[in-house]
């Protein structure tokens, strides 16, 4: 009798590993997701605004970078996986890349200066072209599909104003004359419960007496005028402010990104590498996972 009842419980207990096995293979495939990259620091004196980081979303009924459909949600197995939230670029340098797993979003494009080494970059995000003195347009950087914007372009001939940096749901605009071009704006999403514009372009610089680009909607950068250029706003992914005039006026700096998990709430609860820093709610049939930053490109997240 005993050893049928230790018969019974073995069967138990494997039917619910087996059950729970199955749960998470099956809901796991319905996770969704938001990954943003660090945006772009802008050009530095007379210059465009940095790109946005990449955006890559699969939440329901809202848009992913460039304005495209959502992705598939991500389909994941019990395991470990690379999970990196991607710095903001210093001046003149791009941003770093966010990762999740299979999924990866380009961090932004530099934006252009006055010298001719400091040409606008690409990125998830273009960075705005900068400003010079020669016949012709500088061109704005050019977006990677799918995640973003391509950055404003600059009239070039006796220009003083740069163009704005690339945002995730529009195009940056384009810099003449005295006036320099705002940043593009972002793409909004409830993945949190809350609607939040992010990944904004950064505003282009000007000289003395121009008129600055203001910062796309989504934590982009003013550029400079007179007074150093904003950097983006952290965990947006906007790219920094392109910078002014006056000497040491370098671009502002691009705003961190971000990795947001939508996961179903019978799931296990996900667990990160100690360099993970991370909030969690609950939400409805959800537990929202906010990580904000990751000390190294090697910290993971558990599921299962």
């Amino acid at each position: 009798m005993a050893v049928t009842s230790m018969s019974q419980s073995s069967i138990r207990t494997s039917e619910k590993y087996r059950n729970m096995s199955a749960l998470i293979g099956g809901l796991g495939r319905g996770i969704e997701y938001l990954v943003i990259a660090g945006g772009a620091g802008g050009g530095s004196r007379r210059a465009g605004g940095g790109g946005a980081g990449g955006y890559r979303s699969s939440v329901s009924g809202e848009f992913s970078g460039g304005l495209t459909s959502p992705e598939a949600p991500l389909t994941l197995d019990a395991g470990t996986y690379t999970i990196t939230v991607g710095a903001g670029g210093a001046a003149t340098i791009n941003g770093n890349n966010s990762v999740l797993a299979t999924i990866t979003s380009t961090g932004g494009g530099r934006g252009g200066g006055i010298l001719p080494d400091q040409t606008a970059l690409s990125g998830g995000s273009g960075g705005g072209g900068g400003s010079g003195s020669l016949a012709g347009i500088l061109i704005g950087g050019d977006p990677i599909p799918g995640q973003g914007f391509k950055g404003g372009d600059t009239g070039n001939y006796g220009n003083n104003a740069g163009g704005g940096g690339g945002g995730a749901g529009e195009v940056g605009e384009f810099g003449l004359n005295a006036h320099s071009g705002d940043g593009g704006d972002g793409v909004q999403s409830s993945i949190t419960g809350s609607a939040v514009y992010r990944a904004g372009g950064g505003g282009g610089g000007v000289y003395n007496g121009g008129t600055k680009g203001f910062g796309g909607q989504g934590g982009g950068g003013d550029g400079g005028v007179g007074a150093p250029a904003q950097a983006g706003t952290a965990n947006t992914g906007g790219g920094g402010g392109g910078g002014g005039d006056l000497q040491g006026q370098t671009g502002g700096a691009g705003g961190s990104g971000i990795v947001i998990l939508k996961v179903p709430i019978g799931i296990p609860p996900l667990t990160f590498s100690g360099g993970v820093t991370q909030t969690n709610t609950t939400s409805g049939n959800y537990r929202i996972y906010t990580v904000t930053a990751t000390s190294t490109t090697s910290e993971t997240v558990t599921i299962g």
